[in-house]
C-alpha cells in the first residue's frame, strides 16, 4: 500500500493549528474559481454577544477577543461560540474573520484564516478568503486544494469539492487514495480522516454521476476489505451493466472478503448477489446454498477454533481452522458449491 501523502499528524498542523509560521509574502492572486463572490455582511442586532453562560466566555472578554488580530484567539473563540451555538457571536466573529487578514497573505495565513471560519460555521466565507490566494504548483496547491475542499463539502458543494479532489489527483484517480482527507478532531484529540478516493466518489454520486463514482472507485489499487466494499459500491452504482458484468465484480469482491476474512461483508455480498440474480430473473439458487454453507461453516470453525486457540496442544488444528475461516475457497468452502 503506498504511503499517505498527508498523514493524519501533517494535516493536523496544515489544517487545523491555530499558530503556523509565517511564510515569505506573496503577492496575492484572485483566481476565478468556484464562482464565489464576498458574502454580504450581516450587521448583528445591537447588544450582548451571547447570554450569560456558565463555562462561557464572559462578554467583555469576548469584545476583548473579537479586536485580536491573533488567528489562534479568534479560531478558539469560534469554536467555543459554534459549541455553544451562540449565534450572534459567531456572526461577529465571521466579519472579524473576513477583515483581519485581508490579501495579501502568505498561505499560511490564508489557510488558518479559512480554518477559523470553518470553526465558526461559514464555508461560504472560508471559500471567500482561500479565492484570494493564487497557490503555486505542488505542495502549496495540494494544501490550497484540500483546504478548498473541506470548505466546500461543508457548504455541500459538490461540484466544486469534486473540482478540488480530482485537480489534486493530478489526472489519476487512484492518487486520491494516498490521501488522507481531514473530517474532524475527535473527543481524544485525533484527527478523523477518509481517503480522498472515496470522498470523490461520494460527490460524484450526490451530482447524479454514478458511473464516474464507479470508475474512482474501480482505481483503487488497495486490497482487501477495502476492495471488497469498493467493488460492491460500484456493482450497486452501475445499474445500467449487464448482469454477468455486475456479478462478476460481486465476485471480485467475495474473493477480497475471503481474504480479508471479513465474513459479515461476504454473507453482504451474496445477498447482493442473490437480490441481482432475482431482479433479472436468474435462478439465485447457487447464492442461497454459498449462503448457508458460509453461515454454518463459519459458525463451526469459530467455535471450534475459540475452544482450542488457546490450548498449546491444538496449535496445528487452531492454524488449520484460522485458514479455513480465511478461505472460503478452499476444498469445501461455500465458493466451492455448485448450482
Amino acid at each position: 500500500m503506498p504511503p499517505l501523502l498527508y498523514t493524519p499528524a501533517r494535516l493536523l498542523v496544515l489544517l487545523l493549528a491555530a499558530e503556523l509560521a509565517l511564510l515569505a509574502p506573496a503577492r496575492a492572486r484572485l483566481p476565478i474559481i468556484g464562482g464565489l463572490l464576498e458574502p454580504p455582511a450581516r450587521v448583528p442586532p445591537p447588544g450582548p454577544s451571547a447570554p450569560p453562560t456558565p463555562g462561557s466566555t464572559p462578554e467583555a472578554q469576548f469584545q476583548q477577543q473579537l479586536r485580536s488580530a491573533d488567528l489562534q484567539t479568534l479560531n478558539l473563540a469560534c469554536q467555543e461560540a459554534a459549541g455553544f451555538n451562540f449565534t450572534k457571536r459567531m456572526q461577529l466573529l465571521r466579519q472579524r474573520l473576513l477583515n483581519v487578514a485581508p490579501a495579501p497573505q502568505p498561505l499560511a495565513v490564508v489557510l488558518v484564516n479559512a480554518n477559523a471560519l470553518l470553526s465558526c460555521k461559514a464555508p461560504e466565507a472560508a471559500l471567500t478568503v482561500l479565492n484570494r490566494y493564487g497557490p503555486k504548483a505542488g505542495p502549496e496547491r495540494d494544501q490550497w486544494l484540500i483546504q478548498r475542499w473541506r470548505a466546500a463539502q461543508a457548504g455541500l458543494h459538490h461540484q466544486l469539492a469534486a473540482e478540488s479532489l480530482q485537480l489534486l489527483a493530478r489526472g489519476v484517480n487512484a492518487n486520491l487514495e494516498a490521501i488522507a482527507l481531514p473530517l474532524r478532531l475527535r473527543d481524544d484529540g485525533t484527527l478523523l480522516t477518509r481517503p480522498a478516493l472515496d470522498a470523490l466518489a461520494d460527490h460524484l454520486v450526490a451530482l447524479g454521476r454514478d458511473p464516474e463514482a464507479a470508475a474512482v472507485l474501480l482505481s483503487g489499487r488497495i486490497p482487501g476489505q477495502v476492495a471488497a466494499e469498493r467493488l460492491q459500491r460500484a456493482a450497486a452504482l452501475l445499474a445500467g451493466l449487464p448482469v454477468a458484468e455486475r456479478d462478476q465484480l460481486l465476485e471480485s469482491a467475495l474473493d477480497q472478503a475471503a481474504a480479508a476474512g471479513a465474513w459479515g461483508l461476504a454473507a453482504s455480498l451474496l445477498n447482493d448477489q442473490r437480490e441481482l440474480l432475482e431482479a433479472s430473473g436468474a435462478s439465485s439458487e447457487r447464492s442461497r446454498q454459498r449462503l448457508r454453507k458460509l453461515s454454518q461453516r463459519v459458525d463451526d470453525a469459530y467455535s471450534e477454533w475459540q475452544a482450542t486457540r488457546q490450548d498449546p496442544q491444538q496449535g496445528v488444528r487452531a492454524a488449520q481452522l484460522q485458514q479455513q475461516l480465511r478461505s472460503p475457497r478452499a476444498p469445501g468452502g461455500h465458493a466451492t458449491t455448485k448450482p
